[in-house]
């Protein structure tokens, strides 16, 4: 009889991919996934050989409402349905990536006593995983920085999925003499990138093609010379190899990507207004690395953001140099070594 795994993370593609790196790599186990009505479920769909069971969803809402007095009781439920779920399955295992929809499975893992490797992929530990922190066994994480923060934490570096490295150019009617730019707001979009490249496509097309990933929510038909545009891509792997640089939010799982496949990046962070400022660093550390350029949405402006392109294309190969330097991402490696430690005791 194969041994169980349990994944479990949900809300953005950030957490359900680096869950299917791993996931990807364990052929000789039965795989179940635990989420929510969302993303996770939908991406799900697409991978028949993981069982997924669905839980209530809790989150904090980061702003005052009266909805987030209701958590404690919405957690309780999904806690409940976790434990359910987890004493059905029996697991040897739980690997969670993290989000809201992941700290009510890794408590119930610890009352049910199932060991949990969780994973943090940002510099800076958001809410649901300090949360997690404190009932999983480990704590990999993308970043060295980050590990040195608590002794359950261990350096992996970021699960990256193999389709990644297997993209394709696309067959796309652009001017060949042009660098091609891909323009990409994470899976749910950022109205904020889209609007700015709707209103300055003009400008834009005259040096550059355009790729452009807008979200779903945010989509527009927009049709333009030198200008692509679609709501989501099932096949990102071949919008990155179609691209010379990359404008996108500095998720991550995103940056972590384009840094194994050497793309420049111009990284336009989520604004602290609406976040709790972690993409602002993981933006300012890969512009120290000499990885990236960035430019805080405060201080946006468009000629600034032209500019920054500009300089972007004409230090292509140093900023590639810099790229070349980090040693090869083997962080799917690093944490099935310590999943596999846990299994066999």
């Amino acid at each position: 009889m194969k041994k169980k795994i349990v994944f479990t993370g949900g809300g953005t593609a950030g957490h359900i991919y680096p869950a299917l790196a791993v996931a990807e790599k364990l052929k000789d186990f039965e795989l179940h996934y635990i989420g929510g009505n969302g993303l996770e479920k939908e991406i799900l769909d697409q991978h028949p050989n993981i069982k997924f069971h669905e839980i209530s969803t809790v989150k904090l809402e980061r702003k005052l409402t009266l909805k987030n007095l209701l958590i404690p009781f919405k957690l309780l439920k999904s806690i409940k349905e976790s434990k359910k779920i987890l004493k059905e399955v029996s697991p040897s295992l739980i690997f969670s990536k993290g989000g809201f929809v992941s700290v009510p499975v890794v408590i119930a893992g610890k009352k049910t006593k199932v060991p949990t490797i969780s994973h943090e992929s940002d510099l800076s530990m958001g809410l649901a995983n300090k949360i997690i922190l404190k009932y999983c066994d480990t704590m990999c994480t993308s970043f060295k920085q980050t590990a040195s923060t608590n002794s359950k934490c261990v350096y992996t570096g970021q699960p990256i999925r193999q389709k990644i490295f297997m993209g394709k150019k696309l067959d796309l009617d652009f001017d060949k003499s042009k660098p091609t730019i891909l323009i990409l707001g994470g899976s749910l979009g950022a109205k904020f990138l889209n609007d700015i490249i709707f209103d300055n496509l003009d400008s834009l097309t005259k040096n550059y093609n355009l790729l452009h990933i807008t979200g779903k929510k945010n989509f527009k038909d927009v049709k333009h010379k030198n200008y692509k545009c679609v709501a989501y891509a099932e096949n990102i792997e071949d919008f990155y190899a179609s691209a010379d640089l990359v404008v996108a939010r500095a998720g991550s799982g995103v940056i972590n990507e384009l840094l194994s496949l050497q793309k420049p990046m111009l990284l336009i962070p989520l604004s602290k207004k609406c976040s709790r400022g972690d993409q602002i660093e993981n933006a300012k550390l890969f512009e120290k690395l000499g990885y990236a350029e960035m430019i805080e949405e405060e201080e946006f402006g468009f000629e600034f953001f032209f500019n920054k392109i500009e300089k972007i294309s004409k230090n292509k190969q140093n900023i590639i140099q810099n790229m070349k330097k980090t040693a090869k991402n083997n962080a799917v490696d690093n944490i099935l070594e310590i999943l596999y430690k846990y299994i066999k005791n």
